[in-house]
């Protein structure tokens, strides 16, 4: 796999920008409760294609694995295979970009997040999650919100293998949050006791990406 990225630099210095110049404004629900489309966003029936720059080839799915590490009893490293058969859970739910677009009804088959937990058994200290990707991207999130409904170790986006363009062969799904935590190429699975900010998160990105908050940028 990629040891030398050769990232999109000029996305990564456009959206930094972006994190620059709008800083930590978190704005609350709007009266009356949450409605489905987050503030800020504009509805699509696309699904828009943003990464940066580095894709595995199809050819690479059946030697693809996700590995388990990190502040748990039972560090493992599963196949495509073997992840294919614990995916059993099937979803609907709205994928929300910060680059402030949203699509609503996506389709997604895979592993809820509450069986790796099971098959990890992380330590009872353990307060943060980090995923890595292909293209050694990384996205942190708080270990609470993995246990959310809906959240799951993709295989499947409308019934289909998911395609690199997508994050295929396997991703992460989290509906509640910005979809940068979505880590695209998901290789490794790190249970952490302290925060450890990702790619993102590191160029100014919030670190609790709450869209209808609007929780964009941090306050860096």
């Amino acid at each position: 796999m990629a040891d030398e990225p050769q990232y999109n630099e000029a996305l990564i210095k456009a959206k930094e920008a972006q994190a620059q110049k709008h800083a930590a404004v978190s704005h609350d629900p709007p009266a009356g409760g949450e409605s489905r489309l987050p503030p800020g966003q504009m509805l699509t029936k696309a699904f828009p294609i943003l990464d940066l720059g580095i894709r595995p080839s199809k050819e690479l799915y059946p030697r693809w694995s996700l590995e388990l590490k990190g502040n748990i009893e039972n560090p493992k490293t599963l196949s495509l295979d073997e992840l294919k058969q614990l995916a059993n859970q099937n979803i609907t739910a709205d994928f929300h970009c910060v680059t402030r677009w949203s699509r609503f009804d996506l389709h997604w088959q895979g592993i809820p997040f509450s069986k790796i937990i099971q098959i990890a058994n992380p330590k009872s200290d353990t307060k943060f999650v980090v995923f890595h990707a292909f293209d050694k991207y990384t996205t942190n999130v708080p270990y609470a919100e993995l246990l959310k409904e809906k959240v799951m170790v993709a295989t499947l986006l409308e019934g289909e293998e998911i395609p690199p363009e997508h994050g295929g062969p396997i991703r992460m799904i989290i509906p509640h949050l910005y979809g940068w935590k979505s880590c695209k190429f998901l290789t490794e699975i790190q249970f952490l006791t302290h925060d450890q900010p990702g790619f993102w998160e590191e160029r100014g990105y919030s670190n609790s990406a709450r869209p209808w908050k609007e929780d964009r940028y941090s306050d860096g």
